[in-house]
Order: C-alpha cells, then structure tokens, then sequence
C-alpha cells in the first residue's frame, strides 16, 4: 500500500486537523506531550487576531525613528523571521531587520558595530525563555545601549516574545522591556512561523502579513481537505515513498530567491525525522545544474518561479534519469506564508507514516547539555592527535584510533574512505557564513559530492545544533561529520556570565563533538589558528587530495 492511501486508511488528515496525539503513538504517557505540540493546526486562522497587535507595535517603533531590528533568537524562533526577510525584504523607508543567530564575536561585533543606538530596537525572541544564545546576547546588546542610555530608556528598546510565564517574561519586567509578545504554548518552536515569532519581526520591517496571512488561510483550508485532494497528504506520501525506495536524501532546489526556505526546511525535517534510527536527510542544492552526480538515494524537491528556466530543466533532467521529483511553483513572494503550512502539516503527516513522534527533539538536549559540561570544565572533548602547521587534528567516534596524519593532504582520509553509497557528509563549520572563505569550501564540496555521489549537508553553528543535529545523532548512521572551528581571537564580555562569548562559541562545537562521538557516529574535527583565507583554502585543498 502506498503512502497516500496509508493516510486515507489511517483517516490521518481528520485525526491531526483534531489534534489526536494516537496518530504519532500509542504510548499513554506521550499522549498529553503531543497534545501540547498540536496547536500549530489552525494557526494561520488564528493568526488574524494577532495582527493588530503586532502592526500596531511596528508602527509605534516606526514613530520613534526606527532604522533598524535586530532579532537575537536560535533556531526556531529565528527561522521564519529570516526566510521572509530574504524572500520578502523589508518594505522601502521601514527598518532593516538583521537575523543574528549566531554566538560568533566577529559576527555580533560586526553587526553591533554598524548599529546606532537611539534607532534600533531588539527583539529578543525565546520559547523557553532560558535559550542560552539569545539571553547571552541579550546581555551583550543591553549592556551596550545602557552604555548611553539610562535603564529604563535602554529597556524600551527591547521585545521579548516568549510563552506565557516563562523566565523571560517574568524577566521583562524587571528589564523595564518595552513588551512581551505571548506566543501559543501549545506550538513548538519550528511549527512557529505563523505565530508571534515570525509576525512581529516581519511587521516591524514593513512586511504586508496580512496579505502574507491570506495566502496562509487559504493553504490551510486545503491542507484540512481529505487526504485525495490534500497538497500537504500529496508531499508527505511522496517524501515517504521516496524514503522507502532509500531515497532518503531529501534534496531541495529552489529559485535564488528562495534560497533561504531551503534553511527553515531543513529546520523543521531533520529537527522532526531525525530520531529512532531513522530519518529524512534534508540536502540543500544551491546551485543546481545537473544531477548527473546524484546517487540513487536523492528525492528531488524543486521549488521554483514559473520564469525559471534553469531550474525547469534541471527538473526535467532529474526525472529522465529516474530520481523522483516534486514541483512547487511560487511566484508570489508573499505566497511563502502558504508554504510555511504546507510542510508543517507534511512533515506531521510524514512523521505518522515513518511510525516517528514529529514533535520532540531528545538529541537536542543532550548536546546543550554537553555545551554546559564543556564550559563547566568536566566535559571529556576528545584531544587532538596531530598539529599540522597550526591546524590540530582529531578523530573521534567511530574514527577513534585512526593513525595520527603525517600531513593536511592526508588528513581527511580515514573520514573520506569512511564513506560509501547511500552515506552522507556532513559539514560542521564555527565559520561566518557570509565569509569568501565558505565559498571556496563549499566549491571543494562539491567536487567531492559528484564524484563520490554522496550528499554533502554544509552546516553552520551553532545554528545546525537547534536544525540539523537532532538528525545527526538520533537519525540514521549513515553520517560522517567534519566539524571545523577556530581559535578565535576575537572576544566580547558577556555580562553577568563566567564566560565569554568566545568561550560560548567553541564549547558549543565541543559539546556537539562530544555528543557526535558519544553516539558512535564517524567525526572529525579540523581545529585552525583563525579564519583567515589561507587555513580554509589548505582545508578545500586537502578535500579535493583526498579524492585522489
């Protein structure tokens, strides 16, 4: 039976529109959990009750001389916000808004340093409201303005939006925090697009939501549809068919425009899959041409403007040597409103038909928990085994014990060898993203994908640890990492913490390998001097000496 007709079966639309949590488990104790992760459903409905609230808040910012918004948030509560700013843009003459979810001190010090005071405000945006990443630079950003400002002014400049009674918003007060926004209990944070967290940022910058809402609404009436009719049912029973010939290799090409669905994506399946063993193994194409070096395990997810020829015909060219693909034409930037729900309601779908609860994120945890360790100094990080020319090299996990490398050029080996059909590499860069450096990697990457015809998933941290590194330690293990860092010289104090940003940024790479190699999973770690060009093209080098 295939997977469309497993849903009808199952009545599996009906049961999740009335948030039944026995479609995702039979475990009484899951129950009331699941329950609790439902309330995204109906969210584009209910949307509309909340628009008022945050296009009055961007017009009051507006008032006050607003140039620019600045979210300090993680993971999901920063994805949606990112995606309609770079699908969207800000409107002509409102703020700029800057997405920082990153604990880099060049990336925040860059950012602050372009920044004037009296016209930017924050949002500081955690479910939690005891997410480290946000808080920390919350603290960094306060102590900043309070630099010129008094106490209560400087708090009027920030926005928190959080769940009702959560340390953050007992924290408002006390901060003299302008407001704080309620966002639903009951939606987890990758299901959060629709919600406060991504309408406020995006009214702030003078996105219509409203319109944005509209198409929501009306992908949400059909998503509710019998499972025959259902473009949400269509998508998950194809991604899941898929995953059952192993195809589990989801790959996503998208128009340039859309480039940064693609990242929220990859949140909300790797995030949602990636546990019990099993998983769909989200793979951004950036720059699709061909699939000529495609494996027999790719799915091929395309989403693309009408006028895309380019992409039409790599479309075209994936189907005529056999990989499945699924079309999504979107033309209406506003139209990403509808997509939001579209994959929230197939991923959910999905997660029934792979016999998976959608709605945790156990591995998650741990890897926090491995930061704190490492920063509390009673973590064990695997030592470095070889300095080759200031770059220290480990093998951890499944790799522990492999022989000490004479040079870079040979370094990567024993990770490269490790790697057969059907496997995937993943890259773990502490690196800023908008970097040429990256560039010049991601090219490297490439070259090894195609002649390897292994998929290759580019990660930057810390954000992958709140995506993707769900997926690469309680999905399947069929993923060998190369976790790359620095030792960053750059540094900003991090008020009222014991330790620095800096020290933030690298325990969060150490307790990920920690927690990589605690799993077993194949894991290699490039430690460089710095950034600089001239480490990261001898690390693009010694990939492309590595097929050789």
């Amino acid at each position: 039976m295939d997977s469309l007709a497993r849903l009808i079966e199952a009545d599996a639309v009906r049961r999740l529109v009335d948030r039944d949590p026995t479609l995702f488990s039979s475990d009484v104790d899951l129950r009331q959990p699941i329950m609790q992760r439902l309330g995204w459903t109906d969210l584009a409905e209910r949307a509309e009750s909340r628009l008022t609230l945050v296009e009055n808040l961007a017009v009051a910012v507006a008032q006050e001389g607003a140039t620019d918004i600045v979210l300090l948030g993680m993971g999901g509560s920063s994805l949606a916000p990112l995606v309609m700013e770079q699908v969207i843009g800000s409107a002509p003459g409102a703020p700029a808004l800057h997405v920082l979810d990153t604990t880099s001190p060049a990336a925040v010090r860059a950012l602050r340093d372009s920044l004037t005071r009296n016209t930017t405000f924050f949002i500081l945006s955690s479910k939690s409201g005891t997410t480290i990443e946000p808080l920390s630079l919350y603290a960094i950003f306060r102590a900043w303005m309070e630099e010129e400002m008094e106490r209560p002014a400087a708090g009027k400049h920030f926005i928190a939006i959080t769940d009702p009674g959560s340390p953050l918003e007992k924290m408002r007060a006390r901060e003299f925090m302008r407001v704080a926004l309620s966002a639903p209990p009951t939606v987890g944070g990758r299901f959060s697009a629709l919600s406060v967290f991504g309408l406020a940022p995006a009214a702030m910058s003078g996105i219509d939501v409203r319109r944005m809402v509209v198409f929501a609404r009306e992908m949400e009436d059909s998503c509710h549809s019998p499972a025959e009719d259902n473009p949400a049912a269509a998508l998950a029973a194809w991604i899941v068919d898929s995953h059952a010939m192993g195809r589990d290799k989801l790959t996503l090409a998208t128009s340039r425009r859309y480039e940064a669905f693609g990242l929220w994506v990859e949140q909300l399946v790797a995030e949602s899959t990636g546990k019990q063993g099993t998983g769909v193994i989200p793979v951004l194409d950036y720059e699709p041409t061909t699939p000529t070096g495609y494996g027999q395990d790719r799915a091929l997810l395309v989403l693309r403007e009408t006028q895309d020829a380019v992409l039409a015909r790599f479309a075209d060219g994936a189907r005529a040597e056999g990989h499945p693909v699924h079309e999504i034409l979107l033309d209406e930037p506003l139209g990403i409103g509808a997509e939001f729900v579209r994959w929230e309601h197939a991923v959910a779908l999905a997660g029934h038909l792979l016999g998976i609860n959608p709605f945790d994120e156990p591995n998650v945890a741990k890897a926090k928990a491995a930061t704190n360790a490492v920063l509390a100094g009673t973590a064990r990080v695997p030592s470095a085994n070889a300095d080759l020319d200031g770059i220290w090299t480990t093998y951890a996990g499944a790799l522990e014990g492999a022989a000490a490398p004479h040079d870079l050029s040979t370094s990567l080996a024993p990770l490269v060898a490790s790697l057969q059909l059907g496997d995937y590499l993943g890259v773990l860069a502490y690196l800023p993203s908008d970097s040429p450096a990256v560039s010049m990697l991601k090219h490297a990457l490439e070259k090894l994908s195609s002649r390897l015809k292994v998929a290759v998933c580019f990660e930057t941290g810390p954000m992958y640890l709140h995506s993707t590194g769900q997926l690469h330690k309680g999905g399947p293990d069929s993923g060998a990492f190369l976790l790359i860092t620095t030792r960053e010289r750059a540094n900003l104090a991090i008020p009222g913490s014991t330790f620095t940003l800096a020290q933030l940024f690298r325990a969060q790479a150490e307790g990920d390998l920690v927690t990589l190699a605690a799993t077993g999973r194949r894991v290699m770690r490039l430690d460089l001097p710095s950034d600089d060009l001239h480490s990261i093209q001898a690390i693009a080098e010694a990939l492309i000496s590595a097929l050789s």
